[in-house]
């Protein structure tokens, strides 16, 4: 017999974990409590930008396989695996996970479940949520059992990172649980992709571990990139010769104006919380630093600006390419470049925001600033222009076309990804983190 799934929450994480499953094969129906939500995602579209997502969703919806709901009860009746893929943002004036989501929906399934149900969490918690869970489930649902099973997806490779991960890993109390699970991922095993069997707390660290190491790794080389502009040195140099090191490698090597969105910044603060919590603060004092020089990099791209404009936004025009915290993503939580360009605004300048994908994102967040679709009508008469997100429409973009229309030409590549000499050739003065000033 097919397994049937569940997934509870359609938010990023859940629309394209619902989507994938039935990609495998299996019949999934997606629960949310956000009618209008469950009303886009049926009709075959996703309520944000993720590429190759649209066409998984259409095609599975249309075959029957998949399909959304706001009824916690049709989803327990017809499954036999649930999947929790709800949010846990950072708590309101702490750094603290907010489970209320993760808390709330199991509530919200307990009373529906079949017997022998298996209720898996993919949502991001702190170290013992599953244990907690698993108790109180054991109160209202006896025979039905937990497991965790954390989700490592990057923003705009959401699909492939489901479809082809890099590992699974499922923390687990009995051998069913893990025999179910082996059933469910059977094609990606098939695949070789690693398929590694943990207890609860281990399952719960490894998103977090990884998110933290990661950090670190962009941080850094921010840290080294203030090195280099005090030392007149290179950090795309130094980036590179370190990168050859195997022990080190390349990637999260390039230096800029940190990292952001809604994973890596809420999960490195919630991890230090928990860890104070349970006794083991000191093990991750360091992650506070990282943290400061991540926000670090914002006022320091603030300062530059400033700087470029003879030391006042004043009445000054100032263009951001870039409003997603990364390109092929319309996510605009706490996106570094539109605390930027708030921060110039707020000083007084007038700020000209472009994305390819993010602008309405972005235009609810921060409704002051100025939106424009169209990249060559958004540089004109900029007195500077802020490379804050690395769309690739900026790497190809002739600033030759431009003509006379920008009033003057001063670039700050906060994220290291344009070329200079194209930009240098076209007359403009060409500034980047970490590097030489010509």
């Amino acid at each position: 017999m097919t397994l049937r799934l569940s997934v509870i929450g359609t938010g990023y994480l859940g629309a394209t974990h619902a989507a994938c499953m039935a990609e495998l094969g299996y019949e999934v129906i997606g629960v949310d409590i956000d009618p209008a939500k469950v009303e886009i995602l049926q009709s075959g579209r996703v309520p944000f930008y993720e590429p190759g997502l649209p066409e998984v969703l259409a095609r599975n919806i249309a075959a029957g396989r998949l399909r959304f709901t706001t009824s916690m009860s049709e989803a327990a009746a017809t499954a036999d695996i649930h999947f929790i893929c709800v949010g846990t943002p950072q708590q309101s004036g702490a750094n603290a996970a907010d489970l209320s989501q993760v808390f709330g929906s199991i509530q919200a399934l307990t009373p529906h479940l079949r017997a022998g149900a298996l209720v898996v969490g993919k949502s991001t918690v702190p170290v013992g949520t599953a244990a907690v869970l698993a108790e109180q489930l054991a109160l209202t649902a006896p025979t039905a059992e937990v497991a965790w099973n954390p989700e490592f997806l990057r923003e705009g490779f959401a699909v492939a990172d489901t479809l082809h991960p890099d590992r699974l890993v499922v923390g687990v109390r009995s051998q069913r649980a893990e025999d179910l699970l082996r059933e469910v991922y059977a094609p990606l095993i098939a695949q070789d992709v690693p398929f590694l069997v943990t207890d609860f707390p281990t399952a719960e660290l490894v998103k977090v571990a990884a998110n933290s190491f990661l950090a670190t790794k962009i941080s850094f080389i921010n840290a080294m990139a203030e090195v280099c502009e005090a030392a007149g040195a290179d950090i795309t140099q130094l980036a590179e010769a370190i990168g050859y090191d195997p022990r080190i490698g390349n990637r999260f090597l390039a230096a800029g104006l940190g990292f952001g969105g809604g994973c890596l910044p809420k999960d490195i603060r919630a991890f230090m919380a928990r860890a104070g919590e349970i006794g083991a603060e000191e093990a991750l004092a360091f992650l506070r630093e990282v943290d400061q020089i991540n926000l670090r990099q914002r006022t320091h791209t603030v300062n530059l600006a400033r700087a470029a404009l003879d030391g006042s936004f004043a009445g000054k025009n100032v263009t951001v390419l870039g409003a997603a915290f990364k390109p092929d993503s319309d996510d605009v939580r706490d996106s570094p470049a539109l605390a930027v360009a708030a921060a110039i605004l707020n000083a007084g300048g007038n700020v000209v925001v472009h994305d390819p994908k993010a602008l309405e994102n972005a235009a609810r967040v921060y409704p002051t600033l100025t939106y424009v679709e169209d990249l060559a009508q958004a540089l004109a008469d900029a007195e500077l222009v802020l490379h804050l997100t690395e769309w690739p429409e900026y790497r190809e973009f002739d600033p030759t076309t431009l003509g006379s229309s920008p009033r003057q030409r001063h670039l700050i590549d906060a994220r290291n990804r344009l070329d200079p000499l194209v930009w240098r050739a076209s007359g403009w003065t060409y500034r980047a983190l970490g590097r030489p000033t010509a």
